[in-house]
């Protein structure tokens, strides 16, 4: 379907482009802009309120500043599908987030206007900072840098981190602080009220424009400094509101709050700040969504849809004539529920992805036994650690790529504790159309090498729902990882009883002949497809669920190097370290030979794409898998490699 953009956006190839545009013509622009991420998100998909919500925003940006060579740093990137569009990306939009299209966010070999990769949350201060510390060191004065972050990604500690080496590192820096309320779902905790509190008060938001009028009027020279200004300024304010002083605290000037969808006021706000040097923090308050009611009314839902028609608001959905398989996530969301039910111990802990990872059931029904802590990895997993210090069974839930901003708490304040804090890292192995900043690659070696850590992975719901029950039973004194995927299982019948899973034992799935093919967690499911396809040439692998890669079942390991001399392990994680390199491990410590082909992500940044096209172009599909078997039984072990 052919989109086309209206007749001032289809002019805008370059933010050079957009500044050729008058000033009165821009409240257009941002029409055209908004309509156009509408029409081309419906159609194609890709994250949606977050873009709309700036839209004004971009525009102001690129039309002030001298972008690319004064820098924008975008945190996050859900929200620059605009800034996109504006800089010469906006005929290839189409193919956002597709199989060797453009990248879902921000990245800098993308384009000369991405300043800085990013994905995950709370880097653009940190990033910026150090562009602007640069540009001061080279004496290019004239260049201006601007870090614009989500009130949601405030929380974290790296921004904080960021803001107060900002504060005296005296260089020109412009943090833009975009509050709506929102990440995925609604902010949490202290900051959000303090927020809260500066945009819905009247009184400061008055005094807030005055004094800058009364400044204005105020001579400069040798007996009214700009020291003393700013004292003058902090004064007033402090009459009216105490919490005021946060920002300007750390020794940023706080400008706002302002409505970031008034495109004047943006275009008027902004020139004025690039004038002023220093660090400084403007505060803007947008609707995710903006533009598009559904997705005003319900931010959570419209933060990535899908496919959905633009009229009706109708997200379109498989149909099915026969029940479908659950999402892992909501079968770890009914699960803990029903082990919370009867263990009074059961906590759960996520941080800033309560529907992510379903964790929002439980929410609802126990809201006193489930925290969302926003986006705080680090303290989620501290604060789990502490829980558990008082005999909690705590369910950390975390997505895979995330928990690697933790990963000092989960030795340091777990595994040398030894405490039996559950880690249920969701996402892991490769997530699809989020691409690299998004994959679950690194959490088996991660893991595995951490002292009195368990490292386990479901091949399908019933197992994961037995991993949560062995892991929450009082015998089990050691930190507990389950791994599992994003999207569905196979199981349309998933709600099974619980069962216990005697810790590092696997389990043989079925006998063979020559080969046996070793599986870690959700891709058995694809070894079990490549065996059914194997199964009319002839040739039949045997297969090992193995569960655990720590500690890894050894007895059926000495199984399978005393009947197989030829062995495939599969795993949805990097190579290096993983699954594969634990068996090799084993074999080699015990003096077995054989060989050995290890499948899994390969030792590469993985780009975006949907997870068939993904899994195929890393090899560990069932057609891969087959194709492996067929290649290797065929040859004489001394021949073979491993891989």
């Amino acid at each position: 379907m052919e989109i086309f953009p209206g007749p001032l956006l289809s002019q805008i190839n370059t933010p050079d482009d957009l500044k050729k545009i008058s000033r009165d013509q821009l409240f257009k622009v941002c029409d055209e802009l908004r309509q156009y991420i509408i029409d081309v998100v419906s159609v194609y998909g890709g994250h949606f309120g977050a873009s709309l919500g700036v839209v004004e925003l971009s525009v102001a940006l690129h039309y002030i500043y001298n972008t690319p060579y004064d820098q924008l740093v975008w945190d996050v990137g859900h929200q620059a599908y605009g800034h996109k569009i504006l800089t010469g990306r906006r005929d290839n939009f189409i193919t956002n987030r597709k199989y060797n299209g453009l990248s879902g966010f921000p990245k800098r070999s993308e384009s000369e206007y991405d300043t800085f990769g990013v994905g995950h949350s709370s880097t653009s201060v940190s990033a910026a900072l150090g562009m602007a510390m640069a540009a001061k060191y080279k004496k290019e004065k004239e260049r201006k840098t601007v870090a614009v972050i989500g009130d949601g990604a405030m929380t974290a500690g790296l921004a904080f981190e960021g803001l107060n080496h900002a504060g005296v590192a005296d260089a020109d820096l412009l943090v833009i602080l975009n509050d709506n309320c929102m990440s995925i779902d609604p902010n949490v905790g202290a900051l959000k009220e303090y927020l809260t509190d500066i945009t819905t008060s009247p009184a400061y938001n008055k005094v807030r424009d005055d004094v800058w009028k009364l400044l204005g009027k105020l001579p400069v020279g040798k007996r009214f400094t700009r020291d003393m200004a700013a004292k003058l300024e902090l004064s007033i304010k402090g009459m009216v509101s105490k919490s005021s002083n946060l920002f300007e605290s750390l020794k940023f000037r706080y400008f706002g709050p302002i409505d970031g969808h008034n495109i004047t006021k943006l275009v008027d706000t902004l020139s004025d700040l690039k004038k002023i040097p220093g660090p400084k923090l403007l505060h803007i308050i947008t609707v995710k969504g903006k533009g598009y009611a559904l997705a005003e009314q319900d931010q959570t839902k419209w933060h990535a849809p899908g496919l959905f028609d633009k009229v009706t608001g109708e997200i379109y959905k498989k149909k099915f004539d026969i029940p479908q398989p659950p999402k892992y996530q909501d079968v770890f969301g009914h699960s803990i529920i029903e082990l919370a039910k009867s263990n009074d111990k059961i906590l759960g802990v996520t941080p800033a992805m309560p529907s992510g990872s379903s964790l929002k059931f439980m929410m609802e029904a126990m809201p006193d036994r489930a925290f969302d802590v926003g986006i705080c990895e680090q303290h989620a997993v501290t604060l789990s650690a502490g829980l558990a210090t008082q005999g909690m069974r705590v369910f950390c839930n975390i997505y895979s790529s995330f928990m690697q901003r933790a990963y000092d708490q989960v030795i340091h304040d777990v595994a040398i504790q030894k405490l039996p804090v559950i880690f249920c890292l969701d996402r892991a192995g490769l997530v699809g159309e989020d691409g690299p900043t998004h994959h679950g690659a690194y959490d088996i070696p991660y893991m595995r090498c951490i002292p009195n850590m368990i490292v386990s992975a479901p091949m399908n719901e019933s197992e994961l729902r037995n991993l949560m029950y062995t892991a929450q039973l009082e015998k089990n004194k050691c930190p507990f990882v389950i791994r599992y995927p994003r999207g569905e299982g196979v199981m349309s019948e998933w709600k099974t009883p619980f069962k216990e899973i005697k810790i590092g034992k696997g389990r043989k799935i079925k006998d063979g002949d020559g080969i046996a093919i070793l599986s870690f967690g959700h891709p058995g499911n694809f070894a079990a497809a490549a065996i059914r396809e194997l199964k009319a040439d002839g040739i039949n692998p045997a297969h090992y669920d193995m569960r655990f890669v720590k500690p890894i079942d050894e007895e059926l390991l000495h199984e399978v190097f005393s009947k197989y001399d030829k062995i495939i392990t599969v795993e949805d994680g990097t190579v290096v370290g993983g699954f594969g390199s634990a068996v090799l491990e084993f074999m080699n410590a015990n003096n077995y030979k054989a060989g050995i082909n290890i499948l899994g992500i390969p030792d590469k940044i993985i780009e975006h794409g949907t997870l068939k096209e993904l899994h195929h172009e890393c090899d560990y599909d069932a057609t891969a898998i087959a194709a492996a078997v067929r290649k290797m039984i065929h040859q004489p072990v001394a021949e073979k490699i491993i891989n």
